[in-house]
């Protein structure tokens, strides 16, 4: 039993610290997860979509603070019961998300990997079994050091966790996992290779035959059948090569522009998935960024999910020399972790990506 809590030990511990410090490097994006998760149609609790950020701020700190705890066996009761009351609540959730089919993506490791439900549903119930190891063996579980340098290293795991987290709200993720990362370029990003594995879809044509019901599987061609069409079912057998991304777009009410933007050598992208909440504080350092880039023969735009009439108040407000495009709101949110954020491209190459707080560091 005591080798059996060490090995536990050591396996929940690392795990809670590595999860809790991918989620803390980029916690807007656990935000959006759980915004997702409190929606009507998965567990209708909408009146905590506003508190999303903050609740996923002290969950991803208390997540990797935990994590800590366990390894330097501080207040082990403490630390267990926290830790089995934290895994009972996630096993509930990706169940919930898998069984009901309403989450396509946990959010458990953020964008550095996606688990569909059912993996992370089977990763929670072996946690929950370690920890109850930890819980019916919590007597082993003993203090790496002596009280004072114990709870020093407690201390500060909260302190460098909620400092982490703050800074890369303020500025940007540390690193960045997504599909729009400094040197991805977004044209390859969105295309399909020839040699992509395609989708496997099976079909299911029903058909009356004789005045019996009967069922031909097939991978897609309609069925050579003597009988009464009644309607077909599809499965997904394999999903094929899904592009990285897949909604991004640069439209204007008349064309869709993306791939005339994405051709430009020398192109500024102002990203605002939301103008109404834009941040308004950085509108003038916008304002004159944004005009020395233009006198140095950058081509601007800005991309919104906004309206036309909320992007034209924008807009002469504060005198932006450039226009607003329509982007999808979702693929805006994932492009930066920041309203508005500022892209350099060149032919569809990201080459700088800034949060709004550092709209100077921009390079013309």
């Amino acid at each position: 039993m005591k080798l059996i809590v060490h090995i536990s030990r050591i396996l929940v511990g690392a795990l809670f610290i590595f999860s809790g410090f991918i989620k803390l490097n980029d916690p807007l994006g656990f935000s959006y997860k759980l915004q997702e998760y409190f929606t009507p149609d998965v567990l209708n609790l909408p009146f905590l979509e506003p508190y999303a950020l903050i609740i996923a701020v002290f969950v991803v700190v208390y997540e990797v603070v935990l994590g800590v705890f366990l390894l330097i066996g501080y207040k082990p009761k403490f630390t267990v019961w926290s830790l089995l009351l934290m895994i009972v609540f996630f096993t509930f959730l990706t169940f919930y998300a898998w069984y009901f089919d309403k989450v396509k993506d946990c959010g458990c490791f953020g964008d550095f990997m996606k688990m569909k439900p059912i993996e992370s549903f089977i990763k929670d119930v072996i946690l929950l079994v370690l920890i109850l190891f930890l819980f019916f063996g919590v007597k082993y579980v003993k203090p790496l050091f002596s009280p004072l340098p114990n709870t020093i290293l407690a201390l500060l795991s909260f302190i460098l966790s909620l400092w982490f987290g703050y800074h890369v709200l303020m500025h940007l993720p540390l690193i960045d996992f997504r599909a729009y990362k400094v040197g991805n370029n977004l044209s390859e990003q969105m295309g399909t290779p020839e040699d992509a594995p395609k989708s496997i879809v099976e079909h299911y044509w029903k058909f009356n035959i004789n005045g019996k019901e009967e069922i031909i599987t097939n991978y897609g061609a309609y069925p050579n059948v003597e009988g009464e069409f009644v309607g077909v079912d599809t499965k997904i057998i394999d999903e094929g090569y899904i592009p990285p991304i897949q909604d991004f777009s640069i439209e204007s009410e008349d064309e869709d522009l993306t791939d005339h933007f994405l051709s430009e050598e020398k192109l500024i992208m102002v990203v605002s998935y939301s103008l109404e909440h834009v941040n308004r504080d950085c509108m003038d350092a916008l304002k004159k960024m944004t005009d020395e880039a233009i006198k140095k023969g950058y081509t601007v735009i800005g991309l919104s999910a906004s309206g036309y009439e909320t992007k034209k108040v924008i807009k002469d407000t504060y005198k932006l020399d450039f226009d607003f495009y329509l982007c999808d709101e979702k693929a805006l949110k994932t492009i930066v972790r920041s309203n508005p954020g500022i892209l350099k491209l060149n032919k569809g190459t990201v080459i700088q990506k800034v949060h709004y707080n550092d709209v100077d560091d921009i390079k013309l």
